[in-house]
């Protein structure tokens, strides 16, 4: 249909005859539309719902390969010796339980993660979304899941078994963690993190990509990155920082896998919605990664669950943060960094009963190192049992991951003030449970020293303070 103009048009009509005509084509798309919806062939718009059914099979591959491995890594470590004895009193279990569980939580991983590549070469296997580009009005399949990841998900795996089996130095441990994070920003997995931060820095210093020559007599000088360098050391931070906070807070049946698998599902949320809005080439990475988490994880919780028949082991804990911690990093690919402050406080647990951990025993005087009994879990079990605790960490789990979602939506206001609420209120909670007996203590010393001094002799915490010298 065409519009035919015979005689000129006055200028004080043309506009008139535009928005007439604007009016007739509106009336025609949705004519259009409703012509399309009665015959069923109006496309559907892309939702969060339609893009999870689109690669729900990355789900059902890993949690399939992670709940039939894990009774076979089971009798495996059973065969072979690898098992958890309780000898230590801080232990839950009163039976030797095999290791080994996260060699199959890192099948599942792979299993759904290799399922998707092959989908990607293969027609018919798996649908995925297109990612659209409006400048050159182009429309183009995703990338698959990069090398590097595959690579770090099995430096850490490998390091984590080699632990469980034979145990190894501490510095070894954290080796083999910078040569995952090496490998992911190689391939920029997470450097981009710290553009959102560093970028308005360098608007103001006139130098927004942060880029740096330096001169060197003879040679000319190189340039250096800001950006990059800053986003490769915190990729270094986080993963060591995730996959330690991950083995910490591995301390009852089911814990950890659990809390991992409520934050894969918040993380899912946010990959979804950044797919829809094509955030870019990771929109595909992310989703499948997410999923195959929450597969594994969800197939590795019933053999986990109290009572246990199986362990992750450090290679599972170590496998679960690492996994955690790629998919938070991927999440500031495009400059997003406030997504990527979403990402931890979604995986918040972790993160907290570390940083508790080292700041009491930094105060108590002990190493970082030193293993207690006053985490998290363990206060929460002494009162409530190992199901009890468990699962109320699974609520503070869902809450964190609730927060986190709506800091991903913009309600950034009221989800930093009851993130901060809510996050204080845990901490001052835990460390002051922690630290009971010492405050008591120094109540007491107050009391018996004042009361000394009334009377004019030492207290009795006085006297045995000056005895033992402290």
């Amino acid at each position: 249909m065409s519009l035919v103009i015979d005689t000129p048009i006055p200028p004080a009509d043309l506009t008139d005859t535009v928005a007439a005509f604007g009016q007739e084509l509106g009336d025609m798309v949705t004519r259009q539309g409703e012509l399309a919806e009665a015959v069923g062939i109006a496309a559907e718009s892309a939702t969060r719902l339609t893009l999870f059914h689109q690669y729900i099979w990355v789900f059902v591959i890993a949690f399939s390969v992670t709940i039939i491995a894990t009774p076979i890594m089971r009798r495996i470590a059973m065969f072979f010796g690898v098992i958890d004895h309780p000898t230590d009193p801080r232990k839950v279990h009163r039976m030797p339980i095999a290791y080994l569980g996260g060699v199959a939580v890192y099948l599942g991983l792979i299993g759904g993660i290799l399922f998707s590549s092959i989908a990607l070469r293969t027609n018919g296997l798996m649908q995925f979304h297109e990612i659209s580009n409006e400048n050159l009005d182009l429309h183009f399949r995703p990338h698959g899941v990069s090398l590097s990841i595959l690579f770090g998900l099995t430096i850490i795996m490998v390091i984590g078994l080699w632990d469980d089996v034979s145990g190894i130095p501490p510095l070894a441990k954290v080796g083999g963690q910078l040569m995952a994070a090496a490998a992911l920003a190689m391939t920029n997995v997470g450097v981009s993190v710290a553009k959102g931060v560093l970028m308005p820095i360098g608007e103001l210093m006139g130098n927004p990509e942060m880029l740096f020559s330096i001169p060197i007599p003879a040679l000319g000088g190189f340039e250096i990155n800001g950006i990059y360098w800053v986003g490769t050391a915190i990729i270094a931070v986080f993963v060591i920082g995730g996959c330690n906070a991950s083995n910490l807070v591995d301390g009852l049946d089911g814990l950890l896998t659990g809390i991992t698998a409520i934050a894969a599902t918040g993380l899912l949320f946010i990959a979804l919605t950044l797919a829809l809005l094509d955030d870019g080439d990771r929109d595909a990475q992310r989703i499948v990664l997410c999923l195959a988490l929450l597969g594994a994880c969800l197939g590795f919780l019933p053999h986990n669950f109290n009572p246990a028949t199986i362990f992750l082991g450090d290679c599972g804990s170590l496998l679960l943060g690492f996994t955690t911690i790629v998919i938070i990093l991927t999440l500031g690919d495009t400059g997003k960094t406030h997504l990527v402050f979403a990402g931890l406080f979604i995986y918040a647990i972790p993160i907290i009963d570390t940083v508790l951990a080292i700041i009491r025993r930094k105060m108590s005087g002990a190493s970082i190192s030193d293993a207690d009994d006053q985490h998290l879990h363990h206060m929460l079990k002494r009162s409530l049992g190992v199901k009890g605790a468990v699962l109320t960490l699974y609520a503070i789990g869902i809450g964190f991951a609730v927060l986190g979602v709506a800091m991903s939506l913009g309600r950034a206001r009221v989800a930093y003030a009851l993130a901060l609420l809510f996050a204080a209120y845990i901490g001052v909670t835990a460390f002051k449970i922690a630290r009971l007996a010492h405050i008591e203590s120094d109540a007491h010393r107050a009391v018996e020293q004042r009361n000394g001094a009334k009377s004019g002799r030492p207290g009795k915490q006085t006297k045995i303070a000056q005895k033992t010298g402290t």
